[in-house]
C-alpha cells in the first residue's frame, strides 16, 4: 500500500513540475544516487519546488526580480535588431559570428525577427556593441570587405578594450591617399603597427603571411602622403631561394627587378601602377639591392630592409649606419627561411642578440596565429615549427663520421696519381 502511494505521488509531481526539475533538486539537495529502489524510497529529501518561468526573448532589465540562483544557471539572453545591410557582419558562411561565439563565449542564433545573443553578461555586452559600431560605420559609409572585417573582429576580440569603431577609424587615419585600408589584423600586428609609428628603427620578425612587409611598405606611403618623409627606399638582398639562376640578361634595373618584385607588389596594391611609376621616375620610391647602400646616407626617408635574415653580419650592420636625420628604419625577416650558406651568419640573428635593449630600437615578434594568407599557411607554418625538434636530431647529412685520429698515417696519406707509361 505504501508503495502504491509513493509512486502515485511521484507520477504527480513529475506531471506538475517535470522530470528534470525532480532530478535537479535531487542533485541540490546532495541525495543518493536514483537506483531501482527510487519507488519504494521516501521523496521527504527531495523538496520539490517550480522554478521561476524563462524570461520572454529580448533585453532582460534590472527589473526582473530572479533569485541569484536564476541568474548563475541561466546566462543573459538577448534580442538584437536586424538593421538593414547587417549580413556582412556574419562572414563568409558565418565565419565571423563563429569566431565571435568561440572567442566570448556566446551563443547567437539569427531568428527572422532579431538576433538572438546568449552567454555571459560580458561576453552578451561586448557582441552588443559590436553589432553597434557595426551599424554606426555603416551609416557612416564605411563598408570593410569581408577579409578587413574578420581581421578587424579578430583584434576586437582578443582585447577587450578595442572597440570596432576606433579600430576602423585608426586604419582609416593610416590609410589617406591609399587604395586599401591599412588594418592590422592581430595584436601583434597593431603592436608592430604603433612601434613603426612611435619608433625610428623597427625589426618585424616572425614566419611567412604574417604582414610584416606589406605593413612596413603601408606605413611608408602613408608616411609619405601625410609628407612627414620625402622618399621611400626599399631594400632587399639579392639572395636566391636555394637556386642559382646564373647570368640575367638585360640593363641593371631589369637584372635586380626579380629579387625586388614583393616590395613592388606591395606598392601596387596600395597605389595605381600609373602613380608608383611616376613616383619611381622622380626618384620619389627608390627600389635598390643592399649591395648598393654602402657609402650612402639616408635623410629624411623612410626605409625598408626586406628579408633581412639573407643579410650578413657585416651588411646589416652597413645598413643599419646608413640612417640620417628624421629617417625611419624598419627591418622585417623571417629566421626560419634563411637561404645563406651558412645561416648562424645571419645578420638578423646577430641583430637580435646585439641591438636588444639599446634605446629607440624596438622588436615585434609574429606567431603563427598573426597569418593573414590563406588558412592553410598556418597549419603549414605550424606543422614545420612541430617537426623542427625532429629535424635538429638528423645528422646535417648522411656521410659516416670518420675518426681521423684512429685512421693509421699510411691510410690517411693522399694516393700518388697513376701516370700510364708512355708507348715507345
Amino acid at each position: 500500500m505504501l508503495r502504491r502511494l509513493t509512486r502515485r505521488t511521484a507520477r504527480a509531481n513529475l506531471a506538475t513540475t517535470g522530470f528534470g526539475t525532480l532530478l535537479q533538486s535531487a542533485v541540490a539537495q546532495g541525495s543518493q544516487s536514483i537506483g531501482p529502489g527510487f519507488a519504494s524510497r521516501s521523496l521527504a529529501p527531495f523538496k520539490i519546488s517550480r522554478l521561476p518561468a524563462r524570461a520572454p526573448l529580448g533585453r532582460v532589465s534590472a527589473a526582473h526580480s530572479y533569485p541569484p540562483s536564476w541568474r548563475t544557471l541561466n546566462p543573459l539572453k538577448i534580442a538584437l535588431e536586424i538593421t538593414p545591410n547587417l549580413e556582412p557582419l556574419f562572414g563568409t558562411r558565418d565565419e565571423n559570428l563563429r569566431l565571435m561565439e568561440d572567442s566570448l563565449g556566446v551563443r547567437i542564433d539569427l531568428r527572422s525577427d532579431a538576433v538572438h545573443v546568449q552567454g555571459s553578461e560580458e561576453g552578451v555586452t561586448r557582441i552588443r556593441h559590436i553589432f553597434q559600431d557595426f551599424e554606426t560605420l555603416r551609416r557612416q559609409g564605411i563598408h570593410p570587405h569581408n577579409g578587413e572585417l574578420n581581421g578587424m573582429l579578430r583584434l576586437v576580440v582578443a582585447d577587450p578594450a578595442a572597440t570596432l569603431r576606433s579600430v576602423a577609424e585608426a586604419g582609416k587615419q593610416r590609410s589617406a591617399g591609399i587604395k586599401r585600408t591599412v588594418q592590422p589584423r592581430s595584436l601583434n600586428q597593431r603592436r608592430y603597427v604603433e612601434a613603426i609609428e612611435q619608433s625610428d628603427m623597427v625589426f618585424g620578425v616572425g614566419p611567412a603571411g604574417t604582414g610584416k612587409t606589406y605593413l612596413a611598405v603601408a606605413m611608408a606611403v602613408a608616411a609619405i602622403n601625410a609628407k612627414r618623409v620625402s622618399r621611400i627606399v626599399l631594400v632587399r638582398p639579392a639572395v636566391e631561394a636555394g637556386e642559382r639562376l646564373g647570368f640575367l640578361p638585360g640593363t641593371l634595373q631589369e637584372k635586380i627587378d626579380p629579387y625586388l618584385r614583393p616590395l613592388y607588389d606591395a606598392l601596387f596594391d596600395m597605389l595605381d601602377i600609373e602613380k608608383v611609376d611616376k613616383m619611381i621616375e622622380r626618384n620619389i620610391i627608390e627600389v635598390a639591392p643592399l649591395a648598393f647602400m654602402r657609402g650612402r646616407t639616408l635623410n629624411d626617408a623612410f626605409i625598408i630592409l626586406d628579408e633581412a635574415q639573407n643579410t650578413t653580419i657585416e651588411q646589416m650592420k652597413m645598413f643599419l649606419t646608413r640612417m640620417g636625420n628624421n629617417s625611419k628604419a624598419v627591418i622585417t625577416g623571417d629566421i626560419t627561411q634563411i637561404d645563406l650558406p651558412n645561416p648562424r651568419k645571419s645578420g638578423l640573428l646577430d641583430a637580435i642578440n646585439v641591438l636588444n635593449g639599446v634605446e629607440g630600437i624596438h622588436f615585434c615578434h609574429f606567431e603563427d596565429s598573426d597569418v593573414v594568407r590563406h588558412p592553410l599557411v598556418q597549419r603549414v607554418v605550424r606543422a614545420y615549427e612541430s617537426a623542427k625538434p625532429q629535424q635538429q636530431e638528423l645528422p646535417l647529412s648522411g656521410a659516416i663520421e670518420v675518426d681521423v685520429a684512429a685512421t693509421p698515417i699510411e691510410e690517411r696519406a693522399e694516393p700518388q696519381p697513376h701516370h700510364p707509361a708512355k708507348p715507345q
